[in-house]
């Protein structure tokens, strides 16, 4: 079994800073690309950010420049530093990892609420 488990949403004023952590735990032999979405509202899931095991990293337009993306492979953790917020960016955020045990699957994180006011 594999657990990824996030922390760090809350709520925060517009142009406020947060940090969102997510853990993966259980059996792995290997953690892939590592990646957070969210989903706001009456929308569909979305991509924010992704981060290979090399450390290449992609993000979606809307938050280049103001999200940052990153891992450490020893602990299985990835970390979304998320700066001048605005309040399109809340939502519920969830973290993604691709991880090798038997097989590769996607693994997802219970999700996280972040809410940033006007």
């Amino acid at each position: 079994q594999v657990q990824l488990v996030e922390s760090g949403g809350g709520l925060v004023q517009a142009g406020g800073s947060l940090r969102l952590s997510c853990a993966a735990s259980g059996r792995i032999f290997s953690i892939n690309a590592m990646g957070w979405y969210r989903q706001a509202p009456g929308k569909q899931r979305e991509l924010v950010a992704v981060i290979t095991s090399g450390g290449s990293t992609n993000y979606a337009d809307s938050v280049k420049g103001r999200f940052t993306i990153s891992r450490d492979n020893a602990k299985n953790t990835v970390y979304l530093q998320m700066n001048s917020l605005k309040p399109e960016d809340t939502g519920v955020y969830y973290c993604n990892a691709r991880i090798t045990f038997t097989m590769t699957r996607d693994y997802w994180g219970q999700g996280t609420q972040v809410t940033v006011s006007s």
